[in-house]
């Protein structure tokens, strides 16, 4: 066996030791392609490393074109303008000078650099996609600096477009989660005009890839990944990061504006939202939505068909709107008639077991707060969770229960259903009608809350003392349901298990010492008078 060790720790030496004198090979070839135009071939050496099978020697190719085509957009060596292609180029030869061939080469050259490199994003190692996506986006720093395009930039703004739509078209693959590599893109979308071009790129890939209208769950994965992550400064002054300071009119420049930040970001969004999604991706897109996308939109109401769409849903979907809903309702006056007939038809036993269940009765809480809705419409709400109640558990019950008795205490006119008057004739069965969808139609204001004197008889304390406070006339001051809407079973038990237990039993106020002592006198003395 030690042979074949020693063999082994050989091979290792041998292929370390053949990629340093590779990566001393390559960075020799870069200068001496820097140092003299006749060593301009060598960029053929350079470029076939990149497409080596070995790891290192393709990082390290990498950072060889780094620096080579960096240095020559910084010496302007690379050819502007419309480039022929090598065939033309050849037919036109005997009408250019030295310094244009060189400049035709070595820009045919860059292109084939750049085109390897996007494929490399695709590669299966991700330190060589890591190391290719850090290199193009250096190169749209240099042709940002030193464009590329033979026109008057004092008229023109500079910005490598169509370098940064051909890598967002790479990040956004429809046969790889690329979540890994788009993170590592979020430190470029740090700079206000690489993420104003982004969201253009995103808008325009999005269109060309959903038109058929299709459900694409990878592409869509990888498409939400990189939007979500693009935030949006609040004022107009914190614009300061730019990757490339223009150096006219920079102020009238679109990507120095937020409200064109803003208008892109609302195209990119309600260009992607227009498409069919799988339920799992409408989640995800309603969690951040009331926080992440609609303040930072120019006309937030443009979303309310998709909220409203994603509120007929039903289910898990219906509740996460709520949230965005909730925004459009109390900031932009938006009017849905049918809104409290769609939340009291989300009360189902699911409400009571599902992830967002505190997000949904604080949200629940908040849009019946209103002292001017009907009675008849918060009886429903109050008696539907008082039937729901019957089979929740006990963390859920701490929470509908004291939701009930503020739904009480800011409509007085529900107390009908806690001081129901009875007579002998009074029918056994509960004339509350819990199929029926319109609260208006379910006869709540008939019926009785004799659910919650039900549950005074739970197995679980805490329940059945909450229950029992209807027993008593409540006070005015509301329960805060806030501190109960996170708790967990595991929680109560824990509450449970630590609730101090009593050592000693007390059995008189003061505790006798001297009972026993001399004991024998007493009962001496006793004897002694009979």
């Amino acid at each position: 066996m030690a042979p074949a060790k020693r063999r082994n720790v050989i091979s290792a030496k041998t292929s370390e030791q053949s990629g340093k004198r590779a990566k001393i090979d390559l960075n020799t070839k870069v200068e001496n392609v820097l140092e003299s135009r006749k060593n301009a071939n060598d960029v053929f050496d350079i470029l076939e490393f990149l497409e080596s099978e070995k790891q290192k020697d393709v990082v390290n190719a990498v950072n060889a074109c780094s620096k080579l085509f960096c240095t020559l957009l910084e010496k302007k060596e690379l050819f502007l303008g419309k480039l022929p292609g090598e065939e033309e180029e050849e037919a036109l030869s005997g009408g250019l000078s030295a310094e244009e061939k060189y400049r035709m080469f070595m820009r045919h050259r860059y292109n084939s650099c750049v085109e390897m490199l996007l494929e490399h994003l695709n590669h299966e190692l991700h330190d060589v996609k890591e190391s290719a996506l850090c290199c193009l986006m250096k190169f749209a720093a240099g042709e940002g600096h030193h464009p590329l395009q033979d026109l008057d930039w004092s008229e023109h703004y500079s910005f490598p477009r169509e370098l940064i739509q051909a890598v967002v078209d790479r990040l956004l693959t429809k046969t790889t989660d690329n979540y890994l590599l788009i993170s590592r893109f979020f430190e470029f979308l740090e700079m206000e005009d690489v993420r104003y071009y982004v969201m253009s790129s995103i808008r325009e890939n999005v269109a060309k890839v959903m038109n058929k209208g299709a459900l694409v769950p990878v592409y869509q994965n990888n498409v939400f990944t990189l939007m979500s992550n693009i935030g949006m400064p609040s004022q107009e002054s914190e614009l300061t990061n730019f990757m490339i300071k223009q150096e006219a009119n920079h102020e009238d420049w679109k990507a120095a504006k937020l409200n064109e930040h803003k208008r892109a970001f609302e195209r990119m969004w309600l260009g992607f939202l227009k498409y069919k999604l799988p339920s799992s991706m409408y989640k995800k897109i309603l969690v951040i939505l009331h926080v992440s996308i609609l303040p930072n939109l120019s006309k937030p109401t443009l979303m309310i068909d998709f909220l409203t769409a994603a509120y007929e849903v039903g289910g898990a979907i219906s509740l996460l709107a709520l949230n965005g809903l909730f925004v459009l309702i109390h900031q932009h006056n938006l009017d849905y008639p049918d809104f409290y007939k769609k939340l009291y038809n989300l009360l189902e036993p699911s409400v009571f077991h599902v992830k967002y269940r505190a997000r949904f009765f604080h949200l629940a809480n908040l849009f019946l707060s209103s002292s001017h809705l009907p009675v008849y419409l918060v009886a429903a709400f109050a008696k539907r969770l008082a039937r729901l109640a019957l089979t929740a558990p006990p963390t859920a019950l701490l929470i509908v229960l004291p939701f009930i008795y503020n739904l009480i205490r800011r409509h007085p006119s529900c107390r009908v259903l806690i001081h129901k008057p009875s007579t002998q004739d009074e029918p056994v069965e509960d004339p509350y009608l819990m199929d029926e969808e319109d609260p208006a139609q379910c006869r709540a204001l008939e019926s009785s809350l004799w659910e919650i004197k039900t549950l005074q008889k739970h197995y679980h304390p805490d329940v059945a003392k909450a229950a029992g406070s209807i027993n008593t006339p409540l006070s005015g001051k509301e329960e805060d349901i806030n501190e109960v809407l996170e708790i967990t079973t595991y929680e109560l038990m824990e509450r449970d298990l630590k609730k101090s237990q009593i050592k000693t039993v007390p059995l008189e106020f003061e505790t006798a010492t001297q009972l026993l002592k001399g004991g024998g006198n007493v009962l001496g003395q006793h004897f002694c008078l009979d």
